[in-house]
């Protein structure tokens, strides 16, 4: 059996797996912010920590510096290599107090990715709200690629079928990446105006159906991207912030999966780029040996 690691501060709640180092649940005053995971592998990747890529790669094979790579598809349906490799990865819990934690791995040169790329996730309780930050190393003698992402499903109440329909969601973003409907991979960035993934302003949710990276993040004064989702029954609900360290937001209406799923949760995922990055090279992170780079975000209570 694998312990978690719980984390708190002030009416804040945050529960970490060893297991993806995901985060499993994070709570304000008992209140839910996110779907919560259950034990081991979820493949709905609540909480998931995304790399060395997050979201699809076209079937699992690209080029970099000469060279081509095969990686294991693991989407049959889309015949993409979906969201990274250490999803079922056991991390070490390298340092812990009360308030934080950094869970630690290393990505050895497996099939299709031939570099050694360490892994920190560092998740941070204060009376302010739940912080990650997760930093990617090269340990290799070459230079290596990679993206980051996480994968929060925000709530805004009870995490119970349709539950969305009722809620509203605001994301300041400019454009937005298109995908094919049969493979959900990029067909074109456009902008956001006039298209159902305008959600610079507070919009309903409804009917909207969204799996798409929001790009052309608009920051307040502070440097910071603000993401909410809100019950305007009662105007409670969660804010994600991110800096500039992610420049694309992949939301996800859950539209897809096990029926107790449907539309349960809004997945907002920081990612340091768009789908199949990999291929494109669109925002790929490109570290020389010895080099980190890394994604940091952060939740809070409406």
């Amino acid at each position: 059996m694998i312990d978690d690691v719980v984390l708190t501060a002030g009416h804040y709640e945050a529960v970490v797996t060893p297991f993806g180092a995901a985060l499993r649940s994070a709570r304000h005053r008992g209140r839910d912010l996110v779907a919560a995971r259950p034990p081991g592998f979820d493949p709905s990747m609540r909480g998931a920590v995304l790399a060395p890529w997050p979201n699809r790669t076209a079937d699992g094979r690209y080029e970099f510096d000469g060279l081509t790579h095969e990686l294991e598809i693991t989407e049959p349906t889309t015949r993409t290599a979906v969201h990274g490799l250490v999803t079922r990865t056991l991390f070490d819990v390298a340092a812990r107090t009360a308030r934080s934690a950094v869970l630690s791995t290393v990505i050895d040169r497996p099939s299709g990715y031939p570099w050694r790329m360490r892994l920190d996730v560092s998740t941070v309780v204060s009376e302010e709200g739940i912080q990650q930050r997760i930093t990617a190393t090269n340990e290799s003698e070459e230079r290596a690629p990679v993206g980051l992402g996480a994968h929060p499903s925000l709530v805004a109440g009870p995490a119970v079928p349709s539950a969305i329909d009722r809620w509203t969601l605001t994301v300041p973003a400019d454009e937005v990446m298109l995908v094919s409907g049969d493979r959900m991979l990029p067909v074109g960035r456009v902008p956001v105006e006039g298209t159902p993934y305008d959600l610079r302003r507070r919009r309903p949710i409804a009917d909207r159906v969204v799996n798409n990276a929001l790009t052309a993040l608009r920051p307040d004064d502070e440097g910071i991207v603000r993401v909410s989702l809100v019950d305007p029954a009662d105007g409670t609900g969660v804010e994600l912030r991110v800096d500039g360290s992610s420049p694309w937001l992949q939301v996800y209406t859950a539209d897809h999966g096990p029926a107790g799923e449907y539309r349960h949760a809004v997945a907002v995922e920081p990612s340091t780029c768009p789908p199949d990055a990999l291929r494109s090279g669109v925002d790929l992170r490109l570290l020389e040996p010895g080099q980190s780079t890394s994604l940091w975000w952060e939740l809070r209570a409406l």
